[in-house]
């Protein structure tokens, strides 16, 4: 996969971004509710946090200011997951499949930023 501007690095950046932008979609979807206003909230500042840490890190000015950005990342895409899993989609199967497709995605950057963490090591 390239990025829009046809340079790899950014792939990544693109990758949290969208996942950012699909869980604003999904959380606008949610029954209301103070639970998932709430979770919700939480989300949205988790799933946000996963690509604004990944830029810093492009930008880091050391290996162990890259090192932490990127256990941030991992730490916020770990947090993503745990809130989607609390979301309440009210029993509708569309938000439900959507709140799963989420979370694995949720779990693949928790991959990702793992693999490059033991690779930067």
């Amino acid at each position: 996969m390239t990025g829009k501007n046809g340079n790899k690095k950014y792939d990544l950046e693109e990758r949290t971004e969208v996942f950012a932008r699909r869980v604003r979609a999904f959380v606008k979807k949610l029954p209301g509710g103070l639970g998932n206003q709430e979770d919700g909230r939480q989300l949205v500042k988790a799933s946000g946090s996963v690509g604004a840490n990944y830029i810093e890190a492009n930008e880091a000015l050391s290996k162990k200011d890259f090192t932490m950005r990127i256990k941030i990342c991992r730490k916020e895409a770990k947090e993503s997951r745990y809130w989607l899993r609390l979301v309440d989609v009210g029993g509708n199967e569309q938000l439900e499949k959507e709140r799963q497709e989420l979370e694995t995605e949720a779990q693949e950057l928790m991959n990702i930023f793992g693999a490059i963490l033991r690779k930067s090591e």
